[in-house]
C-alpha cells in the first residue's frame, strides 16, 4: 500500500512534478488571458470616448449654426453688455480683494498696537529706532548750523 501510495505521488504520470508544470501553464494562460482581457477593455474604453468625443463635436457645429445668426442679429446688446459684465465682475474682485487687504492690515495693528507682537514687528520696530536716530542727527546738526550762524 505504502508503494501504491508512493507511486500515485511522486512516480509516474500524475505526480507532483507533473502538477507543478501543469501550473506554470496554467498561470501563461492566464497571464495572456489577463492581458487580451486589458486590450480589450481598453479597446472599448477608448472607442467608447471617440464616440462620445465625435457626438460633442457633431453637437458643437449643430449649435454654433444655429447660434450664429442669433449672435450676429443680436451682437450690438451682447458685446456692450458682455464688457459691462466683464467690468463689473472685475470691479467686485478687486474691491473684494483691497477690502481683504484693508482687514488684514486693521488686523496687524491692533495686534501690534495691543502688544501682540505680529509677524513683522521686529523689522518695524528696528526701522522706527533708525528713522528716530537720523531725525536726532539731523536736528543736532541743524542746531549746530543755527548756533554757528547766530555766533557769527
Amino acid at each position: 500500500m505504502a508503494d501504491q501510495h508512493r507511486g500515485g505521488m511522486g512516480g509516474g504520470g500524475g505526480g507532483y512534478g507533473d502538477l507543478h508544470r501543469g501550473g506554470g501553464e496554467t498561470q501563461q494562460r492566464q497571464g495572456a488571458m489577463m492581458t487580451a482581457l486589458k486590450a480589450a477593455t481598453a479597446a472599448t474604453a477608448g472607442g467608447s470616448m471617440l464616440v462620445l468625443s465625435g457626438l460633442i463635436l457633431a453637437g458643437t457645429v449643430i449649435a454654433l449654426t444655429v447660434a450664429t445668426p442669433v449672435l450676429v442679429i443680436f451682437s450690438p446688446v451682447l458685446v456692450p453688455a458682455a464688457i459691462a459684465l466683464a467690468l463689473m465682475a472685475a470691479g467686485f474682485v478687486t474691491s473684494g480683494g483691497l477690502g481683504v487687504a484693508a482687514l488684514s492690515v486693521f488686523s496687524w495693528m491692533y495686534k501690534y498696537l495691543t502688544g501682540k507682537h505680529p509677524p513683522g514687528a521686529d523689522q518695524l520696530d528696528h526701522a522706527k529706532a533708525r528713522l528716530a536716530s537720523k531725525a536726532r542727527d539731523i536736528k543736532d546738526a541743524a542746531q549746530h548750523r543755527i548756533d554757528q550762524a547766530q555766533g557769527s
